[in-house]
């Protein structure tokens, strides 16, 4: 690795959004990257080290001897704590020690891997409450706040990276919104209304985090939220239907048929699948899941709960993916070229998108 090159430690590289996140910012040698990750020989990690400028540090965000072997000699850190893996409450214990560690450490600028806070967006307004987002929402505004501290903002710069449910995941295994075929059909079952879901694409994030770190002035306190669009299904399917020249189509169902036969199941496990429902700050995925759809149900044309400053995405990002079309039109292409099928293939067949699913935590993100 270029040895003048600053080095960024990322906590979840090995995730769905870290892989592009590291792709984009070592593709030119202007950053290296040292990565945590539980198992040095997975394939997700092995293809982090095949981008080149990738170094890996076998550990868990869940260790203060781990998270400080990777923050020691880093100039910069790109932290996004799996909450499906610890649960809210030890997610929002450790992205804080994340934080002052890095300061500890004598880090200079830190990305926070955020999602939207909604309760709080709500007005607290309890049939939102969502824990995988307003753990990461709660912390992230604590961050800004921290930065706002003299002594604070004279050691480290933060921003905030807030993205929201890929796109990818509307054609994936074991996700919220996985699609069934029916007769024919591609299908979504979900209990969206007339709402619309702020998808996001995995590429343009790499776009994204790339410049947080290129212009740390400018984005020292930011909350960068990103998405495609706020997207209604029945636009996702003609969209996918124009693109693939297969029938598909969007049924609002409601919240008790979702988990009778939707993707998540029952929802009775956990949310995180290493909290325990006994403790009473654990949510169910039932529980979770619930306020997320609702979340969606009352969000839709840049006016409801979740909104996005898209004149400010076009300036980062004009090349940015703008529509569910503009996605699957570049994905069908992308999957003929990368062996993985056409798009009505790979529905007809789902693969695991999300990390969780790849390692068979079966029915959780």
């Amino acid at each position: 690795m270029p040895s003048e090159s600053p080095i960024v430690f990322v906590v979840g590289g090995t995730g769905a959004q870290g892989i592009p996140v590291i792709r984009g910012l070592v593709r030119d040698g202007a950053y290296r990257v040292r990565c945590l990750t539980r198992d040095l020989n997975s394939r997700r990690a092995k293809q982090l080290l095949a981008f080149g400028n990738v170094e890996l540090l076998e550990g868990t965000f869940a260790s203060e001897t781990d998270l400080r072997k990777g923050f020691g000699g880093a100039q910069y850190a790109f932290v996004n704590i799996d909450g499906f893996n610890s649960g809210e409450k030890t997610e929002m214990f450790w992205a804080m020690r994340s934080y002052e560690l890095a300061i500890e450490a004598g880090i200079k600028f830190f990305v926070y891997g955020n999602l939207d806070f909604v309760y709080k967006k709500s007005g607290y307004d309890p049939k939102f409450r969502t824990g995988h987002y307003d753990g990461k929402g709660r912390i992230g505004e604590w961050i800004l706040q921290q930065n706002k501290s003299p002594d604070n903002s004279a050691r480290m710069g933060a921003a905030l990276f807030t993205t929201g449910p890929y796109i990818l995941m509307t054609i994936g295994l074991f996700t919220p919104m996985s699609p069934t075929v029916e007769d024919g059909v591609v299908t979504w079952r979900v209990p969206l209304g007339q709402g619309a879901v702020c998808h996001v694409d995995l590429d343009d994030c790499e776009h994204y985090v790339r410049w947080l770190f290129d212009h740390q002035e400018r984005a020292n306190g930011l909350d960068l939220e990103v998405a495609i669009d706020l997207i209604p299904y029945n636009d996702l399917a003609r969209a996918f239907q124009k693109v693939s020249g297969h029938p598909a189509r969007y049924i609002d169902t409601s919240l008790d048929d979702y988990w009778v036969g939707g993707p998540l199941g029952e929802g009775k496990t956990s949310a995180g699948y290493n909290s325990n429902l006994n403790d009473p700050a654990a949510m169910s995925l039932r529980q979770n899941f619930t306020g997320f759809w609702n979340m969606w149900k009352y969000s839709g044309a840049n006016c409801g709960v979740i909104q996005r400053n898209f004149k400010l995405l076009d300036e980062i990002h004009p090349h940015r993916i703008k529509s569910a079309e503009e996605w699957f039109r570049r994905e069908e292409a992308r999957g003929k070229q990368e062996g993985l099928g056409t798009l009505w293939e790979r529905v007809n067949k789902l693969q695991a998108v999300l990390k969780l699913a790849e390692d068979g935590v079966k029915g959780r993100l």
